[in-house]
């Protein structure tokens, strides 16, 4: 069996983040984007690891929204028998 690659390794580890963590980890690399003055290849990294965090905080989101919609459905089902 072969090992995932560093980038596949960060995107595991990186999706098991809550949404606070990856909300925060977002925030403080806009902050060290907006702030600082780094190099193209650093600031190139930071923009791949906030498009992977987006992309965590967005399937959480959705995640959440489709278990709720689905709980209003159960308790609104409840109501009208």
């Amino acid at each position: 069996m072969t090992e995932p690659s560093k980038q596949n390794r960060k995107f595991i580890i990186m999706s098991n983040l809550s949404y606070e963590e990856a909300y925060k980890r977002l925030a403080e690399i806009a902050r060290s984007i907006e702030s600082e003055n780094i190099s193209v290849d650093v600031l190139a990294d930071k923009v791949k690891e906030a498009a992977s965090l987006i992309e965590i905080c967005q399937t959480k989101l959705r995640s959440t929204e489709t278990e709720v919609n689905k709980i209003i459905a159960q308790m609104s089902k409840g109501e009208a028998t």
